[in-house]
């Protein structure tokens, strides 16, 4: 039984229909243990300021010229 543990931990698609062998692997897993835990944020503004109305308005008439 244990072997069959083993080549289930060892096969990812062995692993795909049995969620029990996924949270044993990854509880046994040293390369997972050895990671470090980092949060990203996406950035909460823009980098770029808002344009004047003349610009938003040469940008919407070349975008139309273009679906057009």
């Amino acid at each position: 039984m244990q072997s069959n543990q083993a080549a289930a931990h060892c096969n990812p698609f062995a692993l795909m229909t049995d969620p029990s062998a996924v949270l044993s692997a990854m509880a046994s897993s040293e390369s997972l243990a050895r990671l470090r835990a980092q949060v990203f944020h996406p950035l909460d503004k823009p980098l770029l300021g808002s344009v004047s109305d003349e610009v938003a308005d040469y940008d919407r008439r070349i975008d139309r010229e273009l679906n057009d």
